[in-house]
């Protein structure tokens, strides 16, 4: 604080010594006035940047999602349980606005009887780790992973609790507040035991 008022003092008195100076001296007290001007707001601007917020500011400028916001694709995760069926599954949302929006939590699932998003059967969601908000920009991704009770066995296949595996063509995912999107993976179908599943929040980073 002290430095900025120094500058200001200087520079006033070399205004006012400017009046009373020849020519030649008044030119070269007037460059010096423009000088110490420049570096004081110099120095406020850099106060003002050291006091500027940090961090996770332009997530929370950004609209929340709409369901609108949205395309979304599924295919088979990398890294599944062993087993048969189709183990784990990526759902990728890509934002096809034109603005970033910010989404945050964890999904709900349904799978479709018959391809149908009318005809679905909700699952028993069971959530993974914490939800924080993600900004997503125009072209941007965010992803969930769901992770099937898998089949076990051959072809037939069976599930352990006793129960028939269901087989479904597509699934339907809820993102909070931003809508219901049915989704059939790439390739396969949703082969699952048990009606349960467990989700991951919506994230920025890809999961495996």
């Amino acid at each position: 604080m002290r430095d900025r008022h120094s500058t200001r003092v200087t520079a006033a008195a070399l205004t006012a010594i400017v009046a009373t100076l020849p020519p030649v001296a008044a030119q070269t007290a007037a460059a010096q006035t423009a000088s110490a001007r420049t570096a004081s707001a110099r120095t406020a601007g850099a106060t003002s940047a050291e006091a500027a917020p940090t961090g996770t500011a332009p997530a929370s400028r950004a609209p929340a999602c709409t369901p609108e916001a949205w395309e979304a694709t599924a295919y088979q995760a990398a890294h599944r349980p062993p087993g048969a069926g189709t183990g784990a599954a990526i759902v990728e949302f890509t934002n096809v606005s034109a603005r970033a929006c910010v989404v945050r939590g964890h999904p709900t699932v349904a799978v479709a009887g018959n391809g149908s998003p009318e005809r679905n059967l909700p699952l028993k969601v069971t959530r993974q780790g914490s939800a924080a908000p993600v900004r997503v920009a125009p072209g941007g991704r965010a992803w969930v992973k769901l992770t099937f009770v898998p089949v076990r066995g051959g072809a037939d296949g069976y599930c352990v609790s006793g129960a028939a595996p269901g087989m479904f063509p597509s699934l339907v995912v809820g993102l909070p507040g931003a809508g219901k999107h049915q989704v059939a993976l790439v390739e396969g179908e949703i082969i699952e035991c048990d009606n349960k599943v467990t989700v991951t929040a919506v994230s920025a980073t890809r999961p495996s």
